[in-house]
């Protein structure tokens, strides 16, 4: 079986009626769990996106928490879980501040985490990984926010 193209599905969707598209979507959400997860945003957080941030956050500190501090191993494991979940969120998002502000807030709390981040090569690299990457997306955002965003970039480098 050949996957239509975007165009072929949107097109097919246009001549279904409402019942139909409920059916599909509810149809959709039972398959993965991103699926519903993709919903859940754009059905109820969407519209207040710093609330989204600021849950996303408050997620975040709850799993810098429960990190196994006794060996790096667990550590690189568990930082690289967060990182992987935090940019499912940005992908469900899709607005460039929030990526921004999501990635700086896991930046900082890679930077103050205990045991320090400066002892292991791989962490070290997974942050200055990051702070590159941010770099690049602040330079697409409007001037006044890159100049906020830099100024905490500044601040997070040093």
């Amino acid at each position: 079986m050949d996957t239509a193209t975007v165009r072929q599905l949107k097109t097919e969707l246009n001549g279904l009626d409402r019942n139909e598209l409920i059916e599909i979507v509810l149809r959709l959400s039972k398959f993965k769990k991103e699926n519903k997860e993709l919903l859940t945003y754009l059905l109820f957080e969407s519209d207040d996106e710093q609330d989204y941030i600021k849950e996303i956050k408050i997620e975040i500190d709850e799993a810098f928490e429960k990190i196994n501090p006794n060996s790096y191993f667990y550590i690189k494991k568990s930082i690289r879980k967060i990182l992987k979940s935090i940019k499912t969120y940005i992908r469900y998002s899709n607005v460039r501040e929030t990526e921004v502000e999501l990635l700086l807030y896991f930046c900082k709390k890679l930077r103050i985490m205990s045991p320090s981040m400066t002892r292991n090569q791989q962490l070290i690299n997974i942050f200055s990984r990051e702070i590159k990457n941010i770099e690049k997306k602040i330079k697409t955002l409007h001037e006044d926010l890159q100049h906020d965003y830099f100024h905490l970039l500044e601040n997070l480098k040093s």
